[in-house]
């Protein structure tokens, strides 16, 4: 009787999520890859599909009847398929009951259950000191959301958002929903981009060497900067405003410093001096 082959690792072509892992590769009589995973310590069992990728289900077969139609598959001859219908019975992805992950929005009831068994046997492997779990890789902050300052009538203000993206806060009819038109006519010009010093006369006086780029409205009609401060759209100019809709804030440069923009938007080289 011949000893079997030293495992091997998986094809190139192979993928398998960082979170999981098998611990045997191949089992006497073709059984599938049996593991576990790295997050939650439960059993896994990776099955190949027609792809030659693999797939970590569930190691027990569930009633179709309580699993999402997207999550059913089913083997045949040892091969991951995705459900088909028809079958009773079927597999389930691990990802879908991992107690690690956060629960999906369509997990039933019978599913609900089976994924706090799970996560109640990680615990106590856990406790038990059988078992570590891989945390998570940290993701990447998201950067910081693009927010323009804009003066008007006498005062710096910070928006909540792009100057082309600044939303009319009006109501419109019917269903009373939020008006979708940007507060920027561009049929007219309304103002113009320019480098301040963080010490003009008009804002907080923090270093006047460092220069701000602000969307200027001083020069536009009175009645234009009232309609910007009460962030309206043009053809809501003339509605009742409501300042505790609006997003401005009043610039600080202490506590907005990450938004100081030291470039016009259309300047790609340094700022002049």
């Amino acid at each position: 009787m011949r000893p079997h082959p030293a495992a091997r690792p998986p094809e190139a072509g192979s993928r398998r999520p960082r979170h999981l892992t098998c611990t045997t590769l191949h089992t006497p009589g073709g059984l599938p890859r049996t593991g576990r995973c790295r997050r939650c310590g439960n059993p896994v069992a990776w099955h190949p599909r027609r792809n030659q990728h693999h797939i970590a289900l569930h190691p027990a077969e569930l009633p179709t009847a309580h699993v999402p139609a997207s999550w059913r598959w089913h083997l045949s001859s040892g091969i991951a398929h995705p459900h088909a219908g028809g079958q009773a019975w079927c597999r389930i992805p691990h990802t879908a009951l991992c107690p690690a992950r956060t629960t999906p929005p369509d997990t039933s009831r019978r599913l609900g259950e089976l994924r706090r068994q799970l996560a109640l046997r990680s615990r106590r492997l856990i406790d038990t000191a059988a078992f570590t779990p891989t945390p998570a890789p940290d993701r990447p902050a998201a950067p910081a959301k693009a927010r323009t300052v804009v003066q008007l009538l006498l005062g710096c203000y910070l928006a909540d958002d792009a100057l082309e993206r600044i939303r009319c806060t009006a109501r419109t009819e019917p269903g009373h929903r939020r008006c979708p038109h940007p507060v920027l006519n561009p049929q007219a010009a309304g103002g113009v981009w320019r480098l301040l010093p963080l010490g003009h006369e008009h804002q907080v006086a923090v270093t006047a060497s460092r220069l701000l780029a602000v969307y200027d409205l001083t020069r536009a009609p009175a009645g234009e900067q009232q309609r910007w401060r009460a962030q309206l759209c043009p053809r809501h100019a003339t509605a009742r405003p409501d300042l505790k809709r609006t997003g401005w804030q009043v610039f600080a440069p202490d506590r907005h410093a990450a938004h100081i923009r030291t470039r016009l938007p259309h300047t790609d080289g340094p700022t002049p001096a």
